[in-house]
């Protein structure tokens, strides 16, 4: 595993920081109805992402997830402005404004969405890891997904296979405790998320979501193994989301007093304490960051207001090869 050092712990802090910001900002701008339709937040779960990153070979692994899946491509290497501008609707956002926020896709960074189908991510990214072995070539596919998605059955069907095939997959359910506003403990008659994978014989463990290093950890023996040739594994990371389903989420199914609970394990605050604890930087060095982080996000919101919508056109020659298809809006 790639050595965990100051360094990792400062870019931890900024870069979770970072994506903490971008979305509440989102929020915000979302208020004002300057982005629409659904909007997924992941306040809460930036260490399953830091972790992630981390263990990854980002020149040729490749990532796939379900809708709540803003800052992942920005982790990928995507340029958080297009991403704004994405949900924006923008001409300049990473899909010309035409996917929006539940469909960020990169594929020229290995990020392969955003899918609005709750479990529908989960065959595409064996599918993804499919074409690697095929192909033989030395990569692995994370396939990201919320902890209702396991409750599909495309995850038993896309086990069986992934198993049979040795498929370099590593499948991670990122259990924030709710299916929209459905608790685990609802949705099955167990809890233990992980031990769907023993029905498959697949390597399968809980993990500590809310901190970085214990991600990067299991990930990174994850990836190891499908790697060299030993299949898949199935990872439960349990974590938790501060903010709603989304932003329509009125929250009715758990108490403000669990929320103010679970936040005392921040992991932005807890990656700050090990910074502070250990003395690599101080208050002032800190504070600088914070505002980087801040003007960074200000050009971010700039750049989508400044940036225009797609021409009409952009819509349909995204969506039909031939020019001169018979639907061609001339009376528009």
């Amino acid at each position: 595993m790639k050595k965990i050092t100051k360094k990792t712990y400062l870019d931890w802090y900024e870069n979770m920081l970072f994506w903490r910001k971008f979305e509440d900002k989102l929020a915000q701008v979302y208020i004002k109805q300057k982005v629409r339709g659904f909007l997924h937040l992941y306040n809460g779960q930036e260490a399953v992402l830091a972790g992630a990153l981390h263990a990854m070979d980002l020149e040729k692994d490749r990532m796939i997830t379900a809708y709540r899946n803003h800052v992942q491509p920005i982790g990928m290497g995507v340029d958080p402005k297009k991403v704004m501008a994405e949900l924006y609707g923008k001409g300049t956002g990473t899909s010309k404004g035409l996917g929006g926020s539940m469909h960020i896709f990169a594929k020229e960074h290995r990020f392969y969405g955003g899918h609005g189908i709750v479990g529908g991510q989960i065959p595409l990214g064996a599918g993804l890891a499919f074409a690697d072995k095929y192909f033989d070539r030395d990569s692995v596919t994370l396939t990201f997904m919320g902890d209702g998605a396991t409750r599909q059955g495309s995850l038993h069907e896309t086990f069986n296979l992934a198993m049979l095939w040795n498929l370099p997959v590593v499948f991670c359910v990122e259990n924030n405790g709710y299916a929209m506003g459905t608790s685990v403990k609802r949705t099955a008659n167990h809890t233990d998320i992980y031990k769907l994978g023993m029905g498959y014989e697949m390597p399968c463990k809980p993990v500590d979501g809310m901190k970085p290093e214990v991600v990067a950890k299991e990930l990174d023996e994850a990836i190891d193994r499908a790697r060299r040739g030993d299949g898949p594994t199935f990872l439960e990371i349990r974590t938790y989301r501060y903010r709603g389903h989304s932003m329509s989420d009125a929250q009715h199914y758990r108490t403000k007093e669990e929320v103010k609970k679970k936040q005392e394990e921040d992991p932005i605050s807890y990656v700050l304490h090990k910074i502070y604890q250990e003395k690599w930087a101080t208050e002032e060095e800190i504070k600088k960051v914070d505002k980087q982080v801040k003007d960074r996000v200000k050009e971010c919101e700039q750049f989508a207001e400044d940036s225009d919508y797609p021409e009409l056109n952009v819509m349909y020659d995204s969506v039909y090869e031939q020019e001169d298809y018979p639907f061609l809006p001339h009376k528009l």
